[in-house]
């Protein structure tokens, strides 16, 4: 027998997914772009220690508008990443996991937070 109460469409481009795994995903993302950047800097970083040459041209290569871009996002993933990290801290803990409705809510504030957060974050990267 067939269960005729399957989902029929299961093209996720066309599905409507709820906040939280809109969250989810792009926690997971953020810590991907994280973990290039990170290897990206350390590189960087180690060029820059290896002789005052390297050190000056790393130096006009950072100062450039596109790797300032660069670094600011990945300073805003790497926020993102660690809201949504203890938001899923918290929710480890047993805390918002009551309903579908406080899974919502934390997904919410931890976007909320991650905003202002990024939102200082350019503010201290422009002045």
């Amino acid at each position: 027998m067939v269960d005729k109460k399957r989902p029929v469409n299961l093209d996720i481009g066309t599905m409507k997914l709820p906040i939280t795994a809109y969250v989810s995903i792009l926690h997971r993302v953020s810590g991907v772009a994280t973990l290039f950047a990170l290897a990206i800097l350390l590189w960087l970083f180690d060029q820059s220690l290896a002789s005052e040459q390297s050190f000056e041209a790393t130096s006009n290569i950072m100062s450039s508008p596109l790797a300032q871009f660069l670094i600011w996002g990945s300073l805003a993933a790497l926020i993102y990443h660690t809201v949504a990290g203890i938001r899923h801290l918290i929710m480890d803990l047993g805390v918002g996991e009551e309903s579908f409705n406080s899974g919502r809510a934390t997904a919410w504030i931890a976007i909320g937070v991650a905003v202002v957060l990024i939102a200082a974050l350019t503010g201290w990267v422009i002045l």
